[in-house]
């Protein structure tokens, strides 16, 4: 973690911009500057932008002007000298720039260097570093929200006064271990039992929090179904507000799976409309009915279209015997025509959660789809004032704890010795570390910063 080498990388998205940002941290940072703009003396003011011509160290050749800031160590993001170079946004012109600062003696970051460095340096923890991911990967408004919550620290706020909790508690049970020959009082041991219950009660409340969070971090997968012709693709493009679909009144158009992300009241949903699904000889169409049967069985919540129109037939009971086991509902399109008066929803409805009379040619009932999607998942818990916990690890560090912790209390209970007690308790401290990185080990380390771009 604490290594000496310069590092470098281009911190915007590859491919062409108005602006492209190199980013250099390191001791070597501000010499390799140096040499760019063949200016030994070159000594910029930290905080402040600098305009220079950058030039080939060997032939003297201007290759452009760029906007230089110099971040003096410790006053940086990594804690370390930290030069940003804004050029413009050719990539051929980046790379060559890119290309130049590695032939003076740095070498290419890896994914997320720059925020381990950052995590190595003190100037944030694991938990911070990791909302730095979720903030670049954010799909919503609220996702971005919670994760620049996590940046500031309000997750280790939480965590700590259970640490300091749990340290007490630790403490005392050392000291009697060590220098009480007798058992703890009866009246000591039920108020630290009492103390271990709060905070188990505290992270499990915590943990709870996961469910919306995930939410906002992975979103909610939809897929719209049906036999050929009832309009999902209309409904489709009227859920994205956008036709993105192709429509004809031609059965079958969709051969297949097509995908689009909306938000819908902060929460990201990933909608997928699919090919009919029918017997058909078609190998092409066969293959699109396979993809529609994939994506139903990876879907959170199923659409089942049917037109309104039109008599239910035996496509439409299979489309509605193949979802009986996901949680569905339907939308009952075309409602701008005629009902065909036959037809009785109720005795087909297989468990449907919600039944939606819509029109996607006029948009008549699509808001109350876009409800009926959300109801199942109760997002309003996203809304909470709180922090969310939205990452699987912390979750799953929240979980160990909170067993960890169960099990000291009644170890404790059974009048155990303290030695028992406290491996439980150095566990759930241990496990609370792992959250913040002040135990974790570098091959989680390695993990968990592969998945970050590089250049952050």
């Amino acid at each position: 973690m604490h290594s000496t080498d310069t590092i470098v990388a281009l911190s915007t998205p590859p491919g062409r911009s108005g602006i492209g940002v190199i980013r250099l941290s390191g001791k070597g940072a501000l010499d390799i500057t140096r040499s760019l703009v063949r200016d030994e003396d070159f000594n910029p003011e930290p905080n402040h932008v600098t305009l220079k011509k950058i030039r080939d160290p060997e032939n003297d050749e201007a290759i452009d002007q760029s906007l230089i800031t110099y971040f003096k160590a410790p006053h940086s993001f990594t804690g370390e000298d930290v030069i940003e170079l804004s050029c413009h946004g050719s990539p051929v012109l980046l790379r060559q720039i890119v290309d130049l600062i590695l032939r003076l003696d740095a070498r290419a970051a890896d994914p997320g260097e720059f925020t381990l460095r950052a995590l190595a340096n003190g100037r944030m923890n694991l938990s911070q570093a990791e909302a730095v991911r979720d903030l670049i990967n954010a799909q919503t408004h609220a996702a971005a929200r919670q994760a620049v919550r996590q940046l500031g620290g309000e997750l280790s706020s939480r965590l700590q006064p259970i640490k300091d909790s749990l340290l007490e508690i630790i403490v005392r049970l050392e000291s009697s271990l060590e220098f009480v020959e007798d058992d703890l009082p009866s009246i000591e041991t039920s108020h630290i039992s009492s103390k271990i219950s709060n905070i188990a009660d505290y992270v499990m409340n915590l943990a709870a929090t996961f469910r919306a969070g995930r939410l906002l971090r992975e979103g909610i997968k939809v897929t719209l179904v049906g036999r050929p012709n009832v309009g999902k693709s209309s409904v489709f493009n009227g859920l994205l507000s956008s036709d993105r679909a192709i429509v004809t009144d031609i059965p079958g158009t969709t051969r297949d799976s097509l995908s689009e992300l909306i938000s819908l009241e902060g929460v990201p949903v990933l909608l997928t409309d699919t090919a009919g699904i029918r017997s058909s000889d078609d190998k092409v169409e066969s293959l699109g009915v396979e993809r529609t049967r994939r994506a139903m069985a990876d879907a959170d919540l199923v659409i089942v279209v049917l037109d309104s129109s039109e008599p239910f037939n035996a496509e439409d009971n299979e489309a509605l015997d193949s979802v009986a086991d996901n949680l569905h509902l339907i939308a009952h399109n075309k409602s701008d025509l005629l009902f065909f008066e036959n037809n009785n929803i109720s005795e087909i409805a297989h468990g449907a959660r919600a039944i939606i009379n819509v029109s996607a040619k006029t948009g008549a009932g699509l808001d109350a789809l876009r409800e009926a999607i959300l109801e199942p998942f109760a997002i309003s818990d996203i809304y909470d004032p709180g922090v969310l916990i939205t990452n699987a690890r912390h979750f799953d560090l929240l979980q160990r704890t909170h067993n960890e912790l169960i099990t000291s209390n009644e170890v404790l209970d059974e009048g155990r010795s303290e030695e028992l007690i406290l491996v439980g308790l150095h566990n759930a401290l241990r496990f609370l570390g792992e959250i913040t990185g002040e135990t974790t080990t570098e091959d989680i380390l390695s993990q968990i910063f592969s998945t970050f771009c590089i250049g952050k």
